[in-house]
């Protein structure tokens, strides 16, 4: 004689809070992570009487800060004013799209523009924008 098993229970999960744990999650890591805001140099940019947008996408360019002492940041690294053809170099390698975007303080020398200038010419970078604003408001 063949006996028959009561107990036919099956080995299942429970899903019906998986909704929650799935929500709990993603507004906790909504909370916790931080966005990069983009760090420059503190830059007064001088006016301008027509403005016109950069085309194309934001990935192909390259910003350069100049400080009123001279200082130069590119992509937020600290830059000799020595080895920005080198820094450009290296980013011209990798994008073949890339333009430069110079947002020079206005208390800056021109010497300092002129030696980018050149820097940039040694590194091929010939796509070169110049940053300004319309108002006299800082950013």
């Amino acid at each position: 004689m063949k006996l028959k098993r009561k107990n036919d229970s099956k080995a299942e999960i429970p899903t019906s809070s998986m909704p929650d744990i799935i929500f709990m999650l993603l507004i906790f890591f909504m909370m916790s992570t931080v966005l990069r805001t983009f760090e420059g140099l503190d830059v007064i940019l001088p006016k301008a009487k027509k403005i016109a947008t950069l085309e194309g996408s934001k990935r192909h360019v390259a910003y350069v800060f100049v400080g009123r002492d001279g200082v130069i940041s590119i992509d937020d690294k600290m830059v000799k004013s020595s080895d920005v053809s080198k820094a450009i170099y290296q980013k011209r390698k990798d994008d073949n799209q890339l333009t430069v975007s110079l947002r020079a303080d206005r208390e800056v020398v021109m010497k300092a523009i002129s030696n980018i200038h050149s820097e940039l010419r040694k590194a091929n970078a010939l796509k070169l924008n110049y940053s300004a604003k319309t108002k006299a408001v800082p950013y």
